[in-house]
């Protein structure tokens, strides 16, 4: 690789990159193209950076250096570097000036005059890509010079013939000229080009050509008007039906281009057949000259004499323009390629007509496509045209117009139309409006339900009128017509639920009528089966809205399907044969309901089952009967076996090991029944077939298709122990036979016709027959269906297959076989996720498909003896002599058995959910690698595909030595074998071994291998280096880091192969070109350097060479046009960035991801959502800023055009999560502007007439014209005129906004309630009247999904903001002014147009409203509360009619679910009225009647929780009761989702009521209510409650308990429930409610075990609601009773006492989390407690000791030691010194407290002493001050220690050492400036002691020294004065305490002398001395007395100075006061 050039490109400043030829040319020769390559990017990149200045300034050294190129000899200049030159020049004439535009065009027509070697050549094909791309960008300014370049380069087609590329290029080139220049184009030289390309576009001489010739005719099309006349237009069309009959999808997407813009540009909403005026234009001199020149070139043939057409002016309406199309299509000459063209052109031509115009005329555009393509003669009478017909049709209408086009409102017009205008003239009931056939129906119905399944809940606007068209049109007697009809009744009912029972009613009614009229003379069959159809399609969507169906429906419709089974034996065969049809259909529609349905009735159906399929008599039995009759017996069989299908695919938890063998035996009979049939299937007599239309043959296939698909499917579910069963010997032949025989298929006519004449035979994929010589459907090119329950979905699609409208036009081709509905009825309930486009294929087909997915499960479980017979026979089929005659059979075949073997490998190597078996033996894989051996190098590619695949699997699962031989094989036979499909398809293979093995295990051989394939990708042959370089590819990805060696020369080689003409569509040869265009080599060289950059991965930011020329490979790519170079590029771009963003251009990308987003291609965009995605998770942001204006649009746009597109979804939805709270007010605009935005279309056609608009009336509902005039766009609705379209945004993207919102209210509630000033709050608050608005607009929108996100975000705002003043007007709530419109926003939830769920959400927010003190005065409710208490009238009786407001006709489920929101919000109102007493006068009037509601609710609950499934085992027997209790468990799961949303609430209320004692609640808890309470039911127990204190306690703890057990998830709303059901079981768990039920021992052991790991494993609010659940069931614990009313000394050790241990345990559980001195693993506790923990933990210790007290005093000792131990570990631990001790200090002193009362004085004594040794050895560890929690540890241990000691001083030995030690260490902390205070105060504590005992009178003996010291000699130390005033103050208080004379004197005898001497030290301290002193003299004034005279003189002056001095002080005081003394007052002073 060479050395990159550096080139640092800027703006006017930098040297220009110069072409260094001496260097280039002293490269060995094989790196020069490299040079150039790099320097000609450079380049490019250089002037890219160039803005207008730089590019006028650099234009003459960029100029010099692109010429240098041009004209380079060696290397000459190539593709990828003639795309550089052209972007140069573009980029200087576009930015820069244009003065040397004349002077390039010049030099480049010069060498355009040169010779015409082959190096000439090279450099004229430069210089035409030059001139294209200068013209293109400045053509503009050099109109003079366009005819005299274009004439030239036309001039080169003479010597171009051989040269495709160089062809293909002139043809490019003149589109691009003709794109510049325009309309000032000259007509003559105009002309000449437009006939050249006519020629070439028809000639089919390269593809490439034929492209580019196509590109330039649409130029002069859209750039020039001289082409717009009749007769141009006839002999275009001409060449274009040519151009479109080509094989190559990218030709004829050319050709179509070219004939859509002429009919777009000629579209007229009023033609005229104008005949052209003639103008004559003067001769131009220069035109002589021209002409002359190229005279041969372009000379005319002379007209013809017959007098010609004049030529009128081109113009369509929509009418002609489709007729155009449709005639040419309905040719019957017309080939199946030339119609997908025709498909194609008409999808281009519809998206150029725009939006605008195909609304307007959606009638006449879906008349024209039924009509005229779909009823045409020349389609219908061909199965295969029909259906791919149809296909088209429903591409064209439901994806290109349905999807793309039109918007919302233009979808329900369509809709309406389809209803009104087509479904209803069936049957015809207007003279004027015929009835429309059966195909028309059929592509009308099959058009709506795609509008249905778009418009969702949208469709209820017309729900009706829809209903009824729809089933009119079930019962037309087309079986096609009555399954699509069926589809769509599908389809309707589930975007309109509320249309479920109706439907289903009627369906009913219809089916019970038509059946009884079956024996009658007015019979239809065929009408039954239609309505049967859609009656089991509509039920099969019951359990999907389980809201709206009928379990009575259900019922109704089993029963009469049993019945018709059991009757039908009395029925003439025919009207026999229907009833069986409708009941096993109906049976199947019934499956659908799941296990919780069938499982009832399972006996009964297997009885049913095994009637239908017996054993089948002896053969002979079987000759005997007649066709019909054997058709009979089919038809049976094959309707019974769909229910089982049915059955299997939706009740697997049905197979036990019984029902799988039965159902295995039925098969099996079946299938012998087959073995049985005549070998003659067909009749001509129509009397002897059941059905006109089939024969025997068709039920043949029908009943061994279904075989198939259910031993498929049996064996994919199989139930362990049942494998032997299903591996019965006829299996594996039966597969075979049907899809590997050489003669057991049914060919076609056309078949016959064509295996006749072998010399005919091309391919297997383009017969056309819908049959295809029984070639399996599951293969669409390269890729291939995946199996049922293959987990790779990656490989659904093949890289290279295209995505998008035209892709499935072109695949539709890939195929001999077209799916349809009409194939297979059981697809209405089965299968519905697929695809729409993907429909059943024949059954014939279907026949192929499911005995390879049969033969793929049962090959690998097989044992080696029978797998290898089976591939023996494989073998021998394809030798089999007959296929000799039929090449197309024998095709059809390798086809089968290839895919097979691949499917059978796949299962083998765990690629599918079914049981994996193994391939092995020798000689098993011998036959499967000879068999591949022979596919691998088969001409189809398709097979090549598969077989390499399959050895790619087949050497995965065996073994090293097999893949060995395997890879040596594939080398040599490279070797041997020249043939360039037998080289591509070892290529592959070899590339398909390695990705399988890994790159681990294939290590071995990635040496050898690599090695081959990098020489075969230098083949020049373009299959060979195609599938050469994706074996690259595979290799690279599966060998990863193994790969690193190989990275630098792969890179050099794929560069070189980039630059090499041999290796892209401009190769000269012309085979080669045309190999290339359809696969081209760059996308596969850039899926190469994909793999490189993920093999390089993060190391790509050291990698500087490897980096730089992968940039440089990307910067070219993205130039080329391909759709499939420009997707891997963007993926390239994506890994790029993720593995090295620093080295990307970050605004670049940016922009052109957005550019992207623009693309036609729908592939592309993804591709760019993912990019944004990527990008937007890092910083949205940022991506957002760096963008140009309107990406945020953009993604809009893409989520309205595809509304459940998930990644756009993601981006916005990371946007919130990363934005919301940092820009709150920002993103309630965004969201208000997404709900109000009316999207313009600007129309793509200027259309003549605008004055007349659609026929079909204007959807503009009232929610759109509010918005509008919210928004101000009201002006704008006119602004954009008769050319633009407005409408809202989808409302599915309107619901996702509201979504948006409502996580973003949720995220700042969150906020608001960790931070109290959250700025996220705050914002809200000030937009809090724009969410309102939005909210209130949504609830009364026409959609439901908007009207409930509506109600929730209101819900959100009156919980978050309902209590909150408002800023303004304090006094007044800030919803306040928003009442009207909330209750505006709740009236229409209870409309007769509502839903249960809406309004479910409607009584919420009721209650929410009420709940939150908005208003407080009952009166001022209103309707609100009104509303509630009507809904609480209504469901508080049982009632099978109960309605809320206007909503009436709920089905059960639906008034369950109402009616728990119901209850559920009356509950919440009796919670808040704990704190709301308002709410007390709303709820008093009706808790009387809602208790006993709530509990029989919660007893309903426990039921459905509890109770095991009904009828488990159930029999017919048990089929007796009320239907409600036989379908219990079909209910079940949905009922239990309302309960589980609500019973919390009634759990809360009614422990709120046990709370507040109410003695009703008891009366109700113990099942006391009777009927006098008005409303309730009295309903007998279901459990034997026996002796328990309270009826429903077991209810209530019962679903708490398993509520907290079966608890799931971290999520906050998990733990928040956790800790609501914990609070309310705290309530219940209350003697008066349990009694001693929580006290049996099984009980009481799993609570505490679950309140165990509660602890464990939650936080701290959850722990502390655990703690004090834990104390209160001690202090209930009915030992503690007689604990405390025995006798002491009389107390028993009960057995129960163990609870209370465990109970203590749980507290000492949550302390041992919190202190780490309780732990043995001390790491666990927290280094900082929050404010939760400190008080969780102060509530554990208060806990513990109030359980204490409660313990029998045997064992008290034990535990009082453990909380002593507790004490002193918290006052050890650093954490809990400035919060804990605190608050823990008044609990130990009521603890030491108590103990000082006990009985057993010696032991407790003891414990004290040991623990003031521990706060003694604790103290002196602190006062190391080895921490910073010394200082507080050390304060702290002083007041414990004085606690102790004041608390509990008789339980101390006077003489205990311990107390002088404390004393003393007290006296010392006094001299301690950081602890003087806390000892003082702790000093005061000791010495104000009561003096009961001698230990507190020896602690003042100790302590009085100690501190008269303190005073009398102080210390040096500052700051001690506040101490010394705390220890004076003491000292008076001791002696102001004294009673006894002698104690007094001696007292004061040494306090007042300390005082004096105290004031004499100190100054300052002489008033407060003072002060003392006189209030000792008040204590006794005779001791005092005495005390002064014992002191000396000096003492006694100074104390009477200091006396006197307080004395005239508090003189000074009195007087003051007495003069502040009011004046008026009684003399006192007597």
């Amino acid at each position: 690789m060479s050395t990159l050039e550096q080139t640092a490109p800027t703006n006017g400043t930098s040297s220009n990159p110069e072409l260094d030829i001496p260097k280039l040319h002293a490269l060995p020769s094989e790196q020069q193209e490299l040079y150039v390559l790099t320097f000609s990017s450079n380049l490019a990149r250089h002037v890219a950076a160039l803005d207008a200045d730089g590019a006028s300034s650099h234009q003459v050294y960029i100029k010099k250096e692109l010429f240098k190129l041009i004209t380079l000899s060696s290397p000459a200049p190539n593709k990828a570097i003639r795309n550089s030159i052209g972007r140069s020049f573009a980029g200087i004439f576009t930015k820069g000036d244009r003065k040397l535009l004349f002077e390039s065009i010049n030099e480049l027509i010069a060498i355009l005059n040169t010779g015409k070697g082959d190096k000439d050549v090279k450099a004229k094909h430069a210089a035409i890509h030059a001139l294209g791309s200068i013209f293109e960008a400045a053509g503009d300014s050099a109109i003079g010079q366009s005819s005299l370049v274009s004439a030239l380069i036309l001039r080169q087609l003479k010597i171009s013939q051989t040269l495709t590329g160089f062809k293909s290029s002139v043809f490019r080139t003149l589109g691009r000229i003709v794109k510049g220049v325009r309309g000032s184009m000259d007509e003559p030289v105009s002309r000449d080009i437009w006939k050249q390309c006519r020629a070439a576009a028809s000639s089919g001489k390269g593809l490439l050509v034929q492209a580019n010739a196509c590109w330039c005719l649409e130029q002069f099309v859209q750039e020039t008007p001289f082409f717009d006349n009749s007769n141009d237009y006839e002999k275009l069309q001409s060449a274009i039906w040519k151009a479109m009959d080509s094989g190559s999808p990218k030709v004829r997407h050319a050709a179509a281009s070219v004939l859509a813009a002429i009919l777009v540009k000629s579209y007229s909403d009023s033609p005229r057949q104008d005949p052209l005026p003639v103008v004559r234009k003067p001769k131009k001199p220069t035109r002589r000259s021209t002409i002359a020149e190229g005279e041969d070139e372009i000379a005319e043939r002379p007209g013809s004499p017959a007098p010609s057409k004049p030529a009128t002016q081109l113009t369509f309406g929509i009418s002609g323009l489709l007729r155009e199309l449709s005639t040419q299509y309905c040719k019957p000459a017309t080939s199946n390629r030339a119609r997908a063209a025709i498909i194609v052109c008409l999808i281009k031509g519809l998206r150029g007509l725009g939006e605008s115009v195909v609304q307007r005329n959606y009638g006449e555009i879906t008349r024209h496509l039924f009509n005229n393509l779909l009823s045409f003669p020349s389609i219908t009478q061909n199965r295969y045209r029909q259906l791919t017909t149809r296909k088209y049709v429903r591409i064209v209408l439901e994806d290109v117009i349905g999807r793309q086009l039109l918007g919302e409102s233009g979808q329900l017009d369509a809709a309406k139309f389809l209803v009104n205008d087509i479904l209803k003239d069936y049957p015809q009931a207007l003279k004027e409006r015929p009835e429309p056939s059966k195909q028309t129906l059929t592509g009308a119905l099959s058009a709506l339900t795609s509008l249905a399944k778009s418009l969702g809940s949208a469709l209820s606007t017309f729900s009706e009128s829809c209903r009824e068209g729809l089933l009119q049109v079930l019962q037309h007697p087309s079986y096609t017509v009555q399954v699509y009809a069926s589809s769509c009744l599908r389809a309707f009912v589930l975007a309109c639920p509320q249309q479920l029972l109706p439907v289903l009613t009627i369906c009913m009614n219809s089916v019970t009528r038509e059946l009884g009229l079956l024996s009658g003379t007015r019979k239809s069959p065929r009408r039954c089966v239609g309505l049967a159809n859609g009656l089991s399609a509509v039920l099969s969507t019951t359990s999907a809205q389980p809201l709206y169906g009928s379990v009575d429906v259900n019922s109704r419709v089993l029963s009469q399907a049993t019945s018709l089974l059991k009757s039908s034996s009395s029925s003439d065969l025919r009207i026999s044969s229907t009833q069986i049809q409708v009941a096993w259909v109906l049976i199947g529609g019934l499956m659908s309901l799941g296990p919780s349905f069938v499982k009832i009735h399972l006996s009964q159906l297997l009885l049913l089952w095994k009637n239908a399929l017996p054993k089948p008599l002896n053969k002979d039995h079987m000759v005997q009967r007649n066709v019909l009759e054997l058709s009979f017996l089919a038809h049976v069989r094959e309707c019974a076996l769909g229910s089982i299908l049915a059955f299997l695919e939706f009740n697997s938890r049905l197979l036990t090991t019984d029902v799988t063998k039965r159902l295995a035996a039925m098969l099996q009979n079946t299938s012998l029944f087959l073995n049985g049939l005549p070998s003659r299937k067909t009749t001509d007599d129509i009397s002897q077939r059941l059905s006109p239309s089939l024969q025997l043959h068709d039920f043949d296939l029908m009943v061994r298709r279904r075989v198939l698909q259910c031993y498929t499917k049996l064996i994919n579910l199989n139930p362990a122990g049942s494998s032997e069963t299903l591996l019965q010997t006829n299996l594996l032949p039966l597969a075979l036979s049907s899809f590997a025989s050489p003669d057991n298929y049914a060919p076609s006519s056309l078949s016959t016709s064509i295996a006749t004449s072998s010399a005919t035979f091309e391919s297997i994929w383009e017969i056309g027959d819908n049959s295809g010589f029984g070639v399996t459907g599951l293969i669409r090119g390269f890729d291939i269906k995946p199996l049922p329950g293959e987990q790779d979905s990656k490989t659904d699609h093949h890289w290279v297959t295209r995505g998008g409208p035209e892709a499935q036009v072109d695949q539709t081709l890939l195929s001999p076989i077209c799916g349809g509905q009409e194939h297979d009825s059981i697809s209405l309930y089965i299968d519905t996720a697929l695809d729409s486009f993907d429909q059943p294929d024949p059954p014939s087909t279907e026949v192929v498909n499911s005995a390879i997915q049969l033969f793929a499960v049962a090959l690998p479980v097989q044992t080696p003896k029978v797998q290898e017979s089976i591939l023996e026979q494989l073998s021998s089929f394809l030798s089999a002599s007959s296929l000799q005659r039929d090449p197309a059979r024998k095709a059809a075949m390798i086809v089968n058995i290839s895919l097979a073997l691949l499917s059978a490998l796949k299962v083998t190597v765990k690629e599918t959910k079914s049981a994996s078996g193994e391939i092995r033996g020798l000689a098993v894989e011998k036959a499967m690698q000879e068999l591949l051996h022979g596919f691998v190098i088969n001409p189809d590619p398709y097979v090549r595909n598969i077989a390499a695949e399959a050895l790619g699997r087949i050497c995965s699962c065996s073994g090293n030595a097999f893949t060995t031989n395997e890879v040596n094989h594939i080398v040599d036979h490279i070797i041997a074998n020249r043939d360039p499909n037998a080289r591509a398809g070892c290529a592959l293979a070899l590339g398909c071994i390695h990705s399988q093995l890994g790159g681990m295990a294939a290590g071995f051989h990635l040496k050898n291998i690599l090695s081959i394939i990098m020489s075969l990708c230098s083949d020049p042959h373009p299959t060979v280096h195609f599938w050469a370089l994706d074996s690259l590819s595979r290799v690279a990805d599966s060998a990863c880091l193994s790969f690193s060696g190989y990275v630098t020369s792969t890179l050099g080689m794929l560069a070189q192969l980039y630059v090499n003409d041999s290796h892209n569509t401009e190769t000269d040869s012309l085979g080669s070109s045309d190999l290339e265009f359809d696969l081209p080599s760059e996308a596969v060289i850039v899926r190469c350097i994909d793999s490189i950059i993920n093999v390089l991965g993060p190391d790509l930011q050291d990698q500087a060479k490897a980096r730089d020329m992968i940039m440089i490979l990307i910067s070219q790519f993205q130039t080329e046009g391909d759709i499939l170079v420009l997707l891997e590029t963007a993926r390239c771009q994506e890994h790029m960035y993720l593995y090295a963003s620093g080295h990307m251009e970050f605004s670049e990308y940016v922009r052109k991801l957005q550019h992207d987003l623009q693309s036609p291609s729908l592939q592309i965009r993804d591709m760019a959502l993912d990019g944004l995605h990527n990008l937007m998770r890092r910083n949205a942001e940022d991506v957002i800023s760096t963008a140009e204006p309107g990406l945020e649009e953009q993604l809009w746009q893409a989520l309205n055009s595809v509304p459940e597109h998930d990644v756009v979804r993601s981006i916005v939805r990371n946007w919130l999560q990363q934005t919301g709270l940092s820009n709150t007010a920002e993103w309630v605009q965004r969201c208000h502007v997404v709900l109000t935005k009316v999207m313009k279309t600007p129309e793509k056609v200027q259309s003549e007439s605008t004055s007349k608009a659609s026929g079909f009336p204007e959807l503009q509902d009232e929610e759109a014209a509010g918005f509008a005039a919210a928004s101000g766009t009201g002006q704008e609705d006119n602004a954009g005129g008769a050319n633009s379209t407005q409408e809202l945004l989808k409302w599915q993207v309107r619901t996702f906004a509201m979504d948006c919102l409502s996580e973003l209210i949720a995220t700042c509630g969150r906020d608001a309630a960790s931070h109290e000033d959250s700025a996220a709050e705050f914002a809200l608050q000030q937009r809090i009247a724009d969410v309102v608005r939005i909210a209130f607009s949504a609830s009364t929108a026409g959609v439901a999904s908007l009207r409930i996100r509506g109600l929730r975000i209101i819900d959100q705002v009156l919980k978050i903001f309902g209590k909150t003043p408002d800023p303004d007007f304090a006094e007044a709530p800030l919803l306040e002014q928003y009442q009207a419109q909330i209750g505006s926003a709740l009236t229409p939830a209870f409309a007769a147009d509502s839903s249960p769920e809406l309004a479910a959400e409607a009584v919420n927010v009721c209650a929410t409203f009420i709940a939150t003190g908005i208003v407080t005065d009952v009166d001022r409710m209103g309707r609100i509360l009104k509303l509630l208490v009507s809904a609480l009238d209504n469901f508080s009786s049982e009632s099978e009619t109960a309605a809320i407001g206007d909503l009436q006709g709920l089905s059960s489920n639906a008034q369950v679910m109402v009616k728990m929101a119901v209850f559920s919000a009356w509950a919440e109102l009796q919670i808040a009225s704990a704190e709301q007493k308002y709410l007390v006068e709303v709820v008093k009037p009706h808790i009387a009647r809602l208790t006993p509601l709530w509990l029989a609710s919660l007893r309903e609950f426990a039921r459905l929780r509890f109770e095991p499934d009904i009828s488990t085992a159930a029999g017919a027997a048990s089929l007796s009761g009320s239907l409600d209790m036989i379908y219990a468990a079909l209910n079940r799961e949905t009922l239990l989702k309302f309960y589980q949303d609500s019973w919390l609430n009634l759990v809360d209320a009614i422990a709120s009521l046990i709370e507040e004692d109410s003695e009703f609640v008891f009366d109700a808890l113990d099942g006391k209510t009777d009927g006098t309470t008005p409303g309730v039911p009295v309903k007998s127990s279901d459990i034997n409650y026996r002796d328990e204190p309270v009826a429903f306690f077991f209810v209530l703890f019962g679903l708490a308990f398993e509520a907290l057990v079966s608890r799931t998830g971290d999520s906050q709303a998990s733990k928040d429930q956790t800790l609501s059901i914990l609070q309310a079981l705290k309530k219940i768990l209350r003697p008066s409610v349990s009694g001693h039920a929580i006290y049996q021992e099984v009980v009481f052991t799993e609570t505490t075990d679950m309140l165990d790991r509660l602890v464990l494993t939650e936080g701290p609010p959850i722990q502390a609601v655990i703690v004090e659940i834990a104390r209160n069931l001690c202090l209930g614990h009915p030992s503690a009773r007689t604990t405390s009313h025995g006798p002491p000394g009389e107390e028993q050790l009960t057995e129960d006492i163990e609870q209370l241990f465990e109970l203590t345990r749980i507290m000492v559980l949550v302390l041992s989390g919190l202190v780490p001195n309780l732990s043995e693993n001390r790491n666990q506790a927290p280094k900082f407690l929050t404010d939760e923990s400190v008080n969780l933990l102060t509530l554990a210790v208060s806990s513990l000791v109030d359980a204490a007290a409660i313990f029998p005093s045997i064992i008290k000792t034990d535990l009082h030691a453990c909380i002593l131990n507790i004490f002193a570990s918290i006052l050890a631990t650093a954490s809990c010194q400035e919060t804990v001790i605190p608050l823990s200090l008044p609990i130990l002193r009521r603890f030491i407290a108590s103990l000082s009362h006990g009985s057993n004085r010696s032991e407790t004594s003891q414990q004290l002493h040991t623990t003031l040794a521990r706060f003694h050895a604790i103290l002196k560890h602190a006062q190391k001050r080895d921490s910073d929690a010394a200082l507080p540890c050390e304060k702290n241990t002083l007041l414990a220690s004085t606690v102790l000691l004041s608390s509990a001083s008789s339980a101390f030995d006077a003489a205990d050492p311990l107390i002088a030690r404390f004393i003393a260490e007290l006296a010392d902390s006094l001299d301690s400036r950081m602890t003087s205070k806390v000892a003082a105060s702790c000093a005061r504590s000791l010495l104000l002691l009561p003096k009961r005992n001698a230990t507190e009178h020896a602690i003042v003996a100790h302590l009085l020294p100690h501190l008269l010291g303190f005073l009398a000699c102080p210390s040096e130390v500052e700051g001690l004065e506040d101490a010394r005033t705390i220890i004076v103050q003491a000292l008076v208080a001791w002696v102001s305490s004294l009673r006894e004379l002698k104690q007094v004197q001696a007292a004061m005898g040494v306090v007042v002398p300390t005082l004096v001497v105290r004031a004499k030290n100190d100054e300052s301290t002489r008033r407060e001395t003072g002060a003392r002193l006189l209030e000792i003299a008040a204590a006794n004034q005779v001791v005092f007395r005495a005390a002064v005279g014992a002191m000396e003189e000096g003492e006694r002056k100074v104390l009477e100075e200091l006396v006197k001095s307080a004395a005239g002080g508090l003189g000074r005081k009195k007087s003051e006061e007495e003069r502040e003394a009011p004046t008026i007052a009684l003399k006192m002073d007597f």
